[in-house]
């Protein structure tokens, strides 16, 4: 027998029109916010990005492929990741249909990674994805866009990221095994998600995900937004749909897998 408060359908009704006020008063702040982003100072960029590409290397300018805006989402896959984060080929999966409707509508879009393009190239086989994915390899990238940090940083508590400085990490560092670290009783969500992509904690992390938008005006590009950690709730479409269900997000742990990987041992 369900242990949920219950009602009549007035009582519900009731109660949803109540709800419905607080819905449309968070509406009207989200569309505050979205403007307010727009109206962010834009920052010049002179520094010649390279990436490689389905169609070979590429600058930042090519990744525009025509339109006046670009949107990068920062996908965590270091070069020494086995496969991408899961956490982000969960939302990525939501990308393929979105990124039709964006590219008609001015703005460009592309994912980028560390990793080598082969294995990028080999892992979106693999999703069954087809939107467009670069990689930064050897370039400045990501750590100009605070989605890389160094062992140094991570010992030392110099990370910045989502615009807060972290402290020093505690855990495994470089050289130990997330499968060691487990042993002494310590594994923790992160620890999962490292597992995941075949790394040690410390390598994982030193990769992180975010969201950035750039804009080309009389050839000269500027960066104009960019969105960390809780930021990218928005584009995760799963989330999305299960704070709409009966039961929420209804969490423990680390729950979610690559669609591929479900019912999985």
């Amino acid at each position: 027998m369900t242990t949920h408060m219950t009602g009549t359908r007035e009582e519900w009704l009731a109660a949803r029109l109540e709800l419905l006020a607080e819905e449309k008063e968070l509406t009207r702040r989200s569309d505050m916010l979205a403007q307010r982003r727009q109206k962010l100072p834009w920052v010049r960029i002179d520094k010649d990005y390279r990436f490689e590409t389905a169609n070979g290397s590429a600058s930042l300018s090519d990744l525009f492929k025509g339109r006046s805006q670009l949107l990068i989402y920062h996908f965590m896959f270091g070069p020494d990741y086995t496969a991408g984060c899961p956490s982000c080929s969960s939302i990525a999966d939501g990308f393929n249909g979105v990124v039709v409707h964006l590219e008609n509508h001015d703005v460009a879009f592309t994912a980028v990674s560390r990793a080598p393009f082969p294995k990028l190239k080999a892992f979106r086989e693999r999703m069954g994805w087809t939107f467009d994915w670069a990689s930064s390899f050897g370039s400045d990238f990501n750590l100009d866009f605070s989605v890389l940090f160094s062992d140094q940083q991570q010992r030392e508590g110099g990370i910045e990221y989502n615009y807060r400085r972290e402290p020093a990490a505690r855990g495994p560092q470089q050289g130990e095994t997330v499968q060691e670290w487990r042993l002494r009783g310590s594994e923790t969500p992160v620890g999962q998600m490292a597992a995941m992509t075949g790394t040690d904690i410390a390598t994982y992390t030193r990769d992180r995900p975010g969201l950035s938008a750039f804009v080309l005006q009389d050839d000269v590009i500027y960066h104009t937004y960019s969105s960390y950690a809780r930021g990218l709730d928005g584009i995760w479409g799963v989330y999305q749909w299960l704070d709409r269900a009966p039961l929420g997000r209804n969490e423990e742990g680390i729950w979610w897998r690559r669609h591929d990987e479900y019912g999985q041992a």
